[in-house]
């Protein structure tokens, strides 16, 4: 682990520490961190991908419902950087729209096929319109810089094993929500930092949050019930399927804006982009 991130655990550590919660449940917590990447338009770390730009995809694929939010050269990726299955080359493209009924997709185009340039405006979002234009305004086009990043659950409810213990009633599971929520806003070159930096996105980890529940959380419940929405892929309830988030976009509105893909760890592997949920935050 770099020291820049063993130093923000160790930051989490003393303020939970300093907050009176049991050292045991403390090293508990620290146990569910993360790998994540953070690509911004600002840093020193190598470009990774960008955001917006043109729309390259093969001639048999689908043109996009939504515009292009970012483009991510997956071969640029450490293999390490998640702890999640992503193509080791290709571009990965995440098509999105940041509004209250927002939707959006996933396309992944393999390394080595030929694409050709799609129209970069869909249908419904042209640039002539006035509410269109203020979202790209607020995404500007540029390139995506990594930084090497750490993440734990930042709200109470998360996915359930392997990758995470369920904890529903531990009480100092939202105490430690909180304390990394203080810890993780003080980053100087961290997600809510401001250096500079617009349209944060990040991939892998925990995230966020989308209207208070934990992102990949939420895409396996859609309904906001635990259990209520069906079985996952190969089995088993929601709460303990393979729902992880692949990747969270901060910007695109004025007083903030998110939007969350998620997707089922074995859609993942096998490449099944298809099967991704996108999951729009935004309060006007």
């Amino acid at each position: 682990m770099l020291p820049r991130n063993v130093k923000i655990l160790d930051q989490v550590r003393a303020e939970a520490l300093r907050r009176d919660i049991p050292a045991a449940d403390v090293e508990r917590w620290l146990g569910l961190a993360r790998p994540s990447a953070l690509l911004t338009q600002g840093g020193d770390g190598p470009v990774v991908g960008a955001i917006r730009g043109p729309v390259m995809l093969p001639a048999d694929a689908e043109d996009p419902k939504f515009p292009l939010i970012a483009t991510i050269d997956c071969a640029a990726l450490p293999a390490d950087v998640t702890d999640l299955p992503l193509p080791s080359d290709g571009q990965l493209l995440l098509f999105g729209w940041p509004e209250e009924d927002g939707y959006g997709e996933v396309m992944y185009v393999p390394a080595g096929v030929a694409t050709d340039e799609r129209e970069q405006y869909p249908p419904g979002f042209s640039p002539d319109d006035e509410e269109c234009a203020e979202v790209y305004t607020e995404i500007p086009q540029g390139d995506l810089h990594l930084t090497v990043d750490i993440s734990l659950p930042y709200v109470k409810t998360i996915p359930g094993p392997p990758w995470s213990p369920p904890l529903p009633g531990d009480p100092p599971f939202e105490e430690m929500t909180k304390v990394w929520q203080n810890v993780l806003g003080n980053v100087s070159d961290g997600m809510f930092s401001f250096g500079g930096w617009t349209t944060p996105l990040l991939l892998g980890g925990y995230g966020t949050d989308c209207n208070g529940f934990n992102p990949a959380w939420l895409g396996a419940n859609p309904s906001g019930w635990s259990g209520s929405d069906g079985p996952v892929r190969g089995g088993g309830p929601p709460d303990h399927g393979d729902w992880v988030l692949l990747a969270e976009f901060h910007g695109g509105r004025q007083g903030g804006a998110t939007i969350h893909w998620v997707i089922q760890r074995a859609d993942l592997k096998d490449r099944r982009f298809d099967q991704a949920k996108v999951l729009v935050y935004w309060n006007p």
